[in-house]
């Protein structure tokens, strides 16, 4: 399993997700301005502030070369993870629906948050215990995430709502609490938690590793395939 992580200029949690990625397979550094994807299984665009954040979060990373090279990627069912910011490049590109709004409060959020695992049945949830609640940190300014209703009553129906924040636990406004979400291939996963803070119980939690290992595992037949 070899997953590739993106570093943008601004991108400043690039090196934490090589580091949660190596713990559960190989990791190559991937460059903004390239076009080779090096053979990966899968993509991770990190967290940080890809070109400072300019424009509008994401906005400017989206037209990045390796965007190109991601973009064609998941089109041809490649696997991909955006976090974070991540979460928003994937929004701006047309790989999530949605966006990513700033928070309710209008101010940047850092804490650990509780998270529900909605959807056990993913590719990259599916080694996770279907009851377990997460404990992930979040740190943003814009992480609101807003789609139409009847977009939202869509991602419900289908099972595309993979994380909640557990009651209580919404530091930004998320409508439906929504945390993580899938596209309708299921094969890109954008979610605002850094599970990359979250690989190490040393840290307080090791909760976000398992989003990593189900990807691994999944992929190597381990567990049943699923969205």
């Amino acid at each position: 399993m070899k997953f590739g992580v993106i570093s943008f200029p601004g991108s400043c949690d690039d090196v934490d997700a090589q580091l949660a990625c190596a713990r559960v397979g190989e990791v190559v550094a991937l460059w903004h301005a390239d076009r080779d994807l090096q053979g990966v299984d899968a993509v991770v665009i990190p967290g940080g502030f890809s070109y400072g954040d300019y424009l509008r979060p994401g906005a400017i990373a989206r037209f990045a070369p390796i965007m190109s090279e991601v973009i064609e990627f998941a089109a041809a069912g490649g696997h991909v993870i955006g976090i974070c910011n991540g979460f928003q490049v994937c929004c701006e590109a047309g790989l999530l629906p949605g966006a990513l709004l700033t928070n309710e409060s209008l101010r940047f959020v850092c804490r650990q948050v509780s998270l529900e695992l909605v959807n056990a049945d993913t590719q990259f949830t599916r080694s996770l215990d279907p009851a377990a609640r997460l404990s992930i940190p979040v740190k943003h300014t814009t992480g609101r995430y807003y789609a139409p209703e009847p977009e939202l009553d869509r991602l419900e129906a289908e099972g595309r709502v993979v994380l909640r924040y557990a009651p209580g636990q919404n530091p930004n406004g998320s409508l439906h609490d929504i945390a993580g979400i899938v596209n309708e291939s299921g094969n890109v996963f954008g979610l605002m938690p850094h599970p990359e803070h979250a690989v190490d119980p040393l840290t307080s939690s090791s909760d976000g590793l398992g989003l990593f290992a189900s990807l691994r595992d999944s992929l190597a037949g381990l567990v049943g395939s699923g969205i």
